[in-house]
């Protein structure tokens, strides 16, 4: 006899009963379900159970495991019904056998609570006036009895009220239904990054009840984040972002295992924290970690959900990671430098903005999870919030794309021009010691941020907009050292200048932020 099994037919009791016969057991302890003909108030006519059978057998049989060891006892067993049930039929036994009865009826009580609140069956209930729509039993059971409180800590407690989590009204659609509801349960997705696209998607999908949620942030929360991450608070500045997030999907809905990890996605650490995992979604704010997770896509063969956002534009990608489906490297060979567009807080953007998007993420998520019709392998959708248009735009697989050639391992890094040995980016205390040493300092900051803050040196100003336009006015053959206020934008700069020959361009490190200014 299996440890737990479904059932489409009447169940043989005493068959069962028989089965845990054991001649060196002197205890035998039984448990029936049976349909009952009502509840809070109502004719009950017969009931429903579905389940997904795959996943609930092995938590199933994992529950009967635990008795076994945890109690003592010989054999023990439990067969649930699905399907439909009139009154007085038994939906669910459980039996068990041990040296002496206490066992034996601890046992029993402990695997039929277990079952139901653990294992992913759904119940209709029909009455005279109709039917309750499909509901976990989870949602119906009472609070276990049995001393293990720490077994149900996604039950939540209020005023003598229990509450869980309750999917019905996602289950209630055709699309979804329990069988649905159980593959959100066994999925797992990596969420990189937990700002504006973040926080609405971790919030859905832990709503939605996705099983296993991972969380990758290596920052900590701003005040200037707060108009567009309204998932946080004023009194969370200072502290990392992953396990705030973690903290928010643990109250909203104790039931998912989430997984956070304080630190940057880098080359070093991408292939093992994706391992495991089902989907990823890129919820970043910088083209590094997109092209990263691009080729790990391929490399891996797992599929990545990209967004993006631009002041009120956005964007969503699927790259399904096979042969067939188009990369970012197929739209754009050449990854674009980090710094040359502004994000959030150098462009800058209204709060609901990443909101929509990263809600629209979290939809595409949930339909690839459910096997939905979504976005296809060579598809890129555009939004223009000002207007509120959409476009859909083909975008197909390059032929001679390298990423898919390679297998993901060749991706394009951005390196400076070869045989140039000087690095990118130099550390200097003050900006005087940079001119000391040598350099003509540019100021690639806009003139909004020149006017904030003015150098104390003098310098040619070059906004990005007019660097890239106007670098044939440089010297190929002088040493420039570009500025902007932490060093993104100017590293960028300097190293697309690189490659267009003015080899003595380097990047001040870490940007104003970092220097000493005069008293």
């Amino acid at each position: 006899m299996k440890p737990f099994a479904f059932d489409t037919t009447a169940l043989d009791t005493a068959a069962l009963a028989r089965g845990m016969r054991d001649d060196a057991c002197g205890g035998y302890a039984e448990f029936e379900g049976w349909v009952r003909n009502h509840n809070e108030g109502h004719a009950v006519t017969r009931l429903e159970y579905e389940a997904f059978a795959e996943l609930a057998e092995k938590e199933g049989a994992r529950i009967v495991a635990e008795a076994v060891q945890k109690y003592g006892v010989r054999r023990a067993a439990c067969v649930h019904r699905i399907g439909s049930l009139g009154i007085g039929d038994v939906a669910v036994w459980v039996g068990v056998s041990g040296a002496h009865r206490d066992e034996a009826f601890r046992a029993c009580r402990y695997i039929i609570d277990e079952v139901k609140h653990r294992v992913p069956i759904w119940k209709k209930e029909h009455t005279v006036t109709g039917d309750s729509g499909w509901v976990n039993c989870e949602r119906c059971a009472a609070p276990s009895a049995h001393e293990h409180p720490d077994q149900h800590a996604h039950q939540h407690e209020k005023n003598g009220t229990l509450f869980v989590p309750d999917y019905s009204r996602q289950i209630a659609l055709r699309e979804v239904g329990p069988q649905g509801q159980a593959r959100l349960a066994a999925a797992s997705v990596l969420v990189v990054g937990a700002g504006g696209l973040g926080v609405p998607v971790l919030q859905y999908l832990a709503g939605a009840g996705v099983g296993r949620l991972g969380i990758v942030d290596g920052d900590q929360l701003e005040p200037s984040n707060l108009h567009r991450q309204t998932w946080y608070a004023v009194a969370d500045c200072g502290r990392p972002k992953a396990g705030l997030a973690a903290e928010r999907v643990r109250a909203l809905n104790p039931a998912v295992r989430v997984e956070p990890h304080a630190l940057r996605l880098d080359a070093t650490n991408a292939d093992e924290l994706a391992a495991g995992y089902d989907l990823i979604l890129d919820c970043s704010d910088n083209f590094a970690t997109k092209f990263l997770l691009n080729d790990l896509a391929l490399r891996a063969r797992k599929p990545v959900l990209f967004a993006s956002v631009y002041q009120y534009e956005g964007q969503l990608q699927l790259v399904r990671g096979d042969d067939a489906s188009t990369c970012l490297r197929c739209v754009w060979p050449e990854a674009t430098r980090d710094g040359l567009v502004g994000n959030c807080a150098e462009a800058g953007v209204l709060g609901p903005i990443p909101g929509v998007l990263g809600s629209l993420q979290a939809l595409e998520a949930l339909k690839f999870l459910l096997g939905l019709r979504g976005l296809g392998a060579d598809e890129l959708l555009l939004f223009d919030l000002v207007t509120l248009s959409t476009q859909r735009l083909r975008a197909r697989r390059a032929a001679d794309c390298p990423t898919h050639a390679s297998g993901g391992t060749a991706g394009s890094g951005h390196s400076t021009a070869a045989g140039d040995d000087d690095a990118l980016e130099a550390d200097f205390t003050t900006l005087d010691d940079a001119v000391r040493a040598g350099f003509s300092l540019i100021d690639v900051r806009d003139a909004r941020e020149l006017l904030a803050e003015p150098l104390p040196v003098e310098a040619l100003h070059l906004p990005m907009s007019k660097l890239l336009t106007g670098a044939s006015q440089l010297d190929l053959d002088a040493r420039y050292l570009l500025v902007c206020a932490t060093g993104k934008r100017s590293s960028a700069a300097a190293d697309l200048l690189r490659s267009q020959g003015l080899r003595g361009c380097r990047s001040l490190r870490g940007g104003l932020k970092r220097v000493k200014t005069p008293a």
